[in-house]
């Protein structure tokens, strides 16, 4: 009975070929307005570290010393605060982590300095994020304790100085000190750069930054304090005074971060209580002037938190599932017309003797066979759709592909969609009274 009226839908479409024309592009240009904008979100949305993001925590707590009063904590710690939480090694891994610009001077001939964007941070950094190498590996905490003159690079900046090659016991010199590579990272791109989100909530959802490259160069957190803490980049500083920028470890100001490791929910509850212990214990020696005020978040709550999803992403998403559904209702009143507009046909059918629900499953089908054809086109627009996000200026347009289950999704909804858009005009045509007489010519 199926492959009957999927024959007689067939015919249908051929005898209106514009009209047909007409719904298939009308389905087709809504699939591919909203699987590509489907496609940018589920690549921002996705989760940075699969298997191991419920076992990272961002604590946090507030070491300012102004008048206002927090609703929460600031994104980061003043230096004294992160070092005493790190230096306790309360957790399985812990990170500090703070961003600094620092100049690079190649040592091939023919290349003029240049700055790239820097990471200080602490050795649990690359096994807690499963930060892959190329070559070599992190520094040791020994190296770390002792402020070693080491550097981590990236594939890129190791292609740009090395020509990929394996650079390990190669020296750079970094804002005029000698450095010796230690490692070299293999592709990594985590989405967003979960690791450094300060500021993400309150940038007006111009985000889209924070999905880009990562750091060219890894710095043990001493060894970048050494060479490079006049270019450490702090969030906010609350002094009324001048803020000594070459010395930002003494100074009132939020620069570093700390992620740790909490496999168990034992181990987490019990970092918590250090963390109150810890700010309970600042304020009794007036460090921290205010009310208590801790807290943290798991990796998938802080990237909440942040808001970091672009807010012209999630417009655009909105619009484009808000176009989907005006290109059904323009399908449903093209379908309406068309299976109206047969209705002395229908009345025949049904005066010879076809029910109801034969008509209603014709014209279903036809529904049907009319949102497969325009998937398949909206697949077409959905691949165009990519190749023009890829080609705009924003961090992560190089990131955005198709892939396969989101392809099977674009044919599910269109065949869906068509489905849903063809019941209402099905159930007028199957409404209609046959025939009361044949005439014959």
């Amino acid at each position: 009975m199926l492959g009957y009226y999927f024959f007689l839908a067939l015919r249908s479409l051929r005898r209106t070929r514009m009209l047909t024309a007409l719904m298939v592009l009308a389905i087709a240009v809504g699939i591919g307005a909203s699987m590509t904008t489907l496609s940018v979100m589920f690549l921002l949305s996705g989760d940075p570290l699969p298997g191991k993001s419920d076992k990272l925590f961002y604590p946090q707590l507030e070491p300012s010393t102004g008048a206002t009063l927090r609703h929460w904590p600031m994104d980061l710690m003043d230096y004294a605060s992160a070092h005493d939480l790190w230096a306790a090694h309360r957790a399985t891994r812990q990170a500090m982590v703070a961003e600094a610009s620092t100049h690079v001077v190649p040592t091939a001939s023919g290349q003029s300095p240049f700055t790239v964007a820097t990471l200080a941070t602490t050795s649990d950094f690359f096994p807690m994020f499963d930060v892959p190498f190329k070559y070599g590996g992190p520094w040791t905490p020994e190296d770390e304790g002792r402020a070693a003159r080491q550097v981590v690079l990236s594939a890129t900046l190791n292609q740009r100085l090395f020509g990929g090659a394996n650079s390990v016991g190669q020296d750079v010199v970094i804002n005029g000190a000698q450095l010796r590579v230690v490692g070299v990272l293999d592709h990594w791109r985590p989405r967003p750069r979960f690791y450094m989100l300060a500021g993400s909530r309150n940038s007006g959802g111009d985000t889209g930054d924070f999905y880009g490259p990562t750091e060219d160069i890894f710095l043990p957190m001493a060894t970048g304090i050494d060479i490079a803490q006049a270019d450490m980049q702090p969030f906010t500083c609350w002094s009324n005074g001048n803020i000594d920028f070459k010395h930002m470890m003494t100074q009132p100001c939020a620069w570093v971060g700390l992620w740790v490791e909490l496999p168990t929910a034992a181990a987490r509850d019990g970092f918590s209580r250090f963390l109150d212990d810890y700010d309970a214990q600042q304020r009794s020696i007036g460090r921290f002037p205010h009310p208590k005020l801790t807290r943290m978040l798991s990796l998938h709550e802080w990237l909440a938190f942040q808001q970091v999803i672009p807010a012209d992403v999630k417009l655009q998403t909105w619009l484009a599932f808000a176009f989907l559904a005006i290109c059904l209702f323009n399908t449903v009143g093209l379908l309406l017309a068309k299976f109206i507009g047969r209705s002395n046909e229908i009345g025949v059918r049904r005066a010879l003797g076809a029910s109801r629900g034969a008509i209603f499953g014709q014209c279903l089908v036809e529904a049907g066979l009319i949102g497969s054809i325009g998937g398949l086109f909206g697949l077409l627009f959905t691949v165009l759709g990519v190749v023009a996000i890829r080609h705009q200026p924003v961090a992560y347009a190089d990131l955005v592909s198709v892939n396969i289950p989101l392809f099977l999704l674009a044919l599910a909804v269109a065949l869906g969609a068509s489905i849903v858009a063809g019941i209402f005009p099905a159930f007028r045509a199957s409404r209609v009274a046959p025939a009361l007489q044949l005439k014959v010519q």
